[in-house]
Order: structure tokens, then sequence, then C-alpha cells
């Protein structure tokens, strides 16, 4: 019997092993999508104690510990910080099977070297540990990035971040480069005529624009994007339901405009034709800026409304949605393709039953023109553990190149969650080395421990112009 976390964790067989330790495990970090801020890597930030680098605005474990019958007040309440830890190593032991046991303890084991497992009678030892620990300056904010090997971040930003935090740390002598990403989201968000309409003055203000039609808007947000790409942006990043498509005139959306700029309420079919026409001009302008598009799709967000009202947004309180994705996201695409101004594009799938649908639509763009141009993004949100893992893998490689995919991201808000690439790393070795072991592939681990370290760090360097094409095992003939 295999001890638990032990160096062959998650890997089932000899290939594995030989796969991930001899080719993975050592590969230097690309997070191309997180939600770290900003602020707390510039000023090198050292966190007070265990809650508030590891339970702070992680809403995966607030989502566990109310299934555990745990109140919101030792959650997102006023309860004291050792409290709130007390009421998350009570919650531990009931997570097994849950991704968050194993992360729970990859994160003790590799940040903190804490063997112990979580649970009430272990807690007041850990979180003393560790407290204590986090005071040092090797436990800074920058320090535990450099830890995990990571090379280069790339935020989440509106358009209206000043990105001061941004030049701060790419002038500084902080070795991992950090980048911001566009997400636009609150600029098209037609559906709160009221929050856009203020977003529109802070616009103003911002730009020094006054915007009285949708062309100023237009312009005044073109400004920003320039400003994200002077400032090193090579990314722009979505959290949408779906694709919003619908046939519009330009008419009509200036119409629909100034109804946004005077704060009243739009039809449904109207935000729809607002959204769809900020979509499609976005995606233009990330292809003439050469730049790589994601779009998060499926979340259903805010199902609470008295959580909703009581503690705020993303606290915890989502799901997944079914909404339908095939016919926006083929006309989507075809619009941009056929006018020739389909930039490199991620689309994120949060329902597993459309992994083959997603995989399938972003086979149906690719020109030849660069590898794996427009594919399927890793397993995201909900999906992101070991069964979701495997059946993103597995629709992508069935329906696609897994060789030609660009590896994990954390999605995270928290300095601690590194790891979940080695938790993935683990899982993609592992992936591929049970069919070496079933003759279903070549015992070839040389190559393969090319593609490995291709999915794990390479590509990603390409794909999104991190580093030149010529990198060593960067390409795979």
């Amino acid at each position: 019997m295999k001890k638990f976390l032990d160096e062959n964790f998650l890997l089932e067989s000899k290939a594995a092993e030989e796969l991930y330790h001899g080719y993975a495990k050592e590969m230097p970090l690309i997070d191309y999508h997180c939600h770290l801020p900003p602020n707390q890597i510039a000023d090198d930030v050292n966190f007070e104690n265990l809650t508030q680098i590891w339970l702070y605005g992680d809403h995966y474990k607030w989502r566990a510990m109310r299934a555990n019958g745990i109140p919101e007040e030792y959650i997102t309440g006023n309860r004291s910080d050792y409290e709130k830890f007390e009421k998350w190593a009570e919650t531990v032991p009931y997570t097994i099977k849950n991704p968050l046991y194993h992360w729970t303890h990859l994160e003790l084991k590799r940040y903190f070297d804490v063997h112990e497992l979580l649970s009430p009678a272990t807690a007041r030892k850990i979180y003393d540990e560790c407290t204590e620990k986090l005071q040092s300056p090797d436990y800074s904010t920058q320090r535990l990035i450099q830890k995990m090997k990571v090379e280069t971040i790339v935020t989440t930003d509106d358009p209206l971040d000043n990105l001061d935090h941004h030049r701060k740390l790419n002038s500084d002598a902080f070795e991992t480069t950090v980048l911001p990403a566009f997400r636009p989201d609150e600029a098209l968000n037609s559906g709160n005529p009221k929050h856009l309409r203020s977003y529109i003055h802070r616009l103003q203000s911002v730009t020094n624009c006054f915007i009285t039609s949708f062309d100023d808007y237009l312009s005044a947000l073109r400004m920003r994007h320039d400003y994200f790409s002077d400032n090193g942006c090579v990314l722009s990043d979505y959290g949408l339901e779906r694709m919003y498509v619908s046939d519009h005139t330009h008419r009509e959306i200036e119409d629909i405009f100034q109804k946004l700029l005077l704060g009243q309420q739009v039809s449904a079919a109207e935000s729809l034709k607002f959204k769809s026409r900020m979509l499609l001009t976005f995606a233009e302008w990330h292809f003439e800026s050469d730049w790589a598009q994601q779009y998060h799709l499926g979340s259903l967000r805010n199902n609470n409304s008295l959580s909703l009202e009581a503690i705020g947004p993303n606290t915890g309180f989502d799901a997944i949605g079914d909404f339908p994705q095939a016919e926006s996201l083929t006309s989507f695409f075809d619009s941009l393709n056929s006018r020739k101004k389909l930039a490199r594009t991620i689309i994120y799938n949060l329902n597993p039953a459309d992994n083959e649908l997603f995989a399938t639509i972003a086979g149906s763009f690719n020109d030849g023109t660069l590898p794996g141009k427009m594919q399927l993004g890793c397993a995201w949100w909900f999906l992101d553990q070991k069964d979701g893992i495997e059946k993103q893998l597995t629709a992508l490689a069935n329906m696609g190149l897994l060789s030609r995919f660009v590896g994990m991201l954390t999605d995270s808000r928290s300095f601690l969650s590194y790891p979940r690439h080695e938790y993935f790393r683990r899982v993609l070795c592992n992936f591929i080395g049970k069919d070496v072991d079933n003759g279903e592939l070549p015992n070839d681990i040389k190559w393969l421990g090319h593609i490995v370290e291709n999915i794990c760090y390479h590509n990603a360097r390409n794909y999104f112009g991190f580093s030149p094409v010529s990198d060593s095992v960067s390409e795979l003939a």
C-alpha cells in the first residue's frame, strides 16, 4: 500500500513515475491566468498569519465549510482569524475525496514543510508554526512565488486599472515577470445599466474623454487597450455565461448605448446586441495587437440571492451552468475568421458535458498558422480536480492535439496555490504513463518526456510570446 502524498502520489505506473520525476517536476511554472492582487506582489507583503494568506477570499474552502455546517460568522464573518482557522481544521478531515484534501496537505508540505494531517488535534501547532514562518522575509509574497519557480504571472485586470504595480514590479529586480491581462467584463455589463453608467463616468475620468456616443465609448476603451499593450499586455480574458452573438446595426447599438448612458434598463434582446458588438470589437483589437484571447464560459454565478445581498459576489455561491454554447461560439469565431481577424484563442469549458463540443469547435478554426492556435483550455474552476482534468485531457487528446496544449494555470487568489501545477503535472504524467504500460503508447520515455515538458512549460511560453520559439525542446518536429 502506498503512503499518502509520497513522492509517487497520483503516479500509478513506472512510466508515469519516469515522466514526472524526469521531465515534469523541475520545469518552471507559467501562471497565465490568476487573480493574485498585483499590489501584494509589488509591495512584497508578509501576511500576519496562516488564515490571512490561506482562507481570506478562498471560496473553495468557504463552500466546504458551509457544507460541513460551519456558520458564516466563522467563514466571512467577524470571528478571529484563529477561530476561523480552527473551523477550517475541523472541516479538512471531512473533505476526503474532494481535491481540497490533496491541495491542503500539498500546500502545507511544499511551503511550510509540515507533514502532519490538518485536524482539530493539530490545528494549534500547525497554525503557530506556519504563522511564525510567515513573519520571515523568506515567506514574503515574492519569495513564495520564487520558491515555486514561477517564471511568469498574468494577473486579471480591468481596463481602468492604472497598472502602477505591474510597472513597479517590472522595473524592480524581481525575477518573475508579472504581466496584466485585459478583462473588460464590466465594460459590456448592459444587464446592470446603473453600474455601467458609473463605469462610463470613471472611463471618462481615466481617459480625459467626454463620452456622448457609442463611438466615443469605443474610442476611450481603445485608448485603454493600447495602454495595456504599452505595459506588456499580450492577453485578454473574459468570464461569460456563453458567447453573446446577435445581429445588429450601428444605429441599433447607438440607440441602445444612449439608454445605457442614462442608466436606463434595456430589453434582453437589446442587451444581447450590445454585448455582441462589444465582444466582436474587442476581439478585432486583440487580433490587431497580436494578443491571445481567453474565454471562460459556462458559469452560473451568485445563485443564492440572500447571501449575495449579505456578503456580495464571488463568495462561493456559483455553479456549473447548462447554457447552449455551440451555435454562438461557431458564429462568433466564423465572423472573425471570415474577415481574417481571429486571434489565438483558448476556450475554457465549465460544463463537463461540453468538453468534446468545445474541443471540436476550436479545431474547426485552426488554420495552420500556429500550433494549437485555437484550443480547449485546461480544466477550469469546479473541474480542476483529478477527474475533471482527466476528462479534459481525454477530450483534447481525442479531438485535437494534446501535445500542443498550453497546460495548467491556477485561476487563484491565493499565494499558496502553486502546488496545483504539481497536482496537474502528476495527473498528466499518469494519464500518459498508463497508456505506455497498457501498450497503447510506445515506451519512448525520451520523446514522451519532451511532450510533457512542452505541455508543462514550453508550449505556453511560445504560444503567448513569453520567449523565442527557438527554445530547446520547445518544438515538436
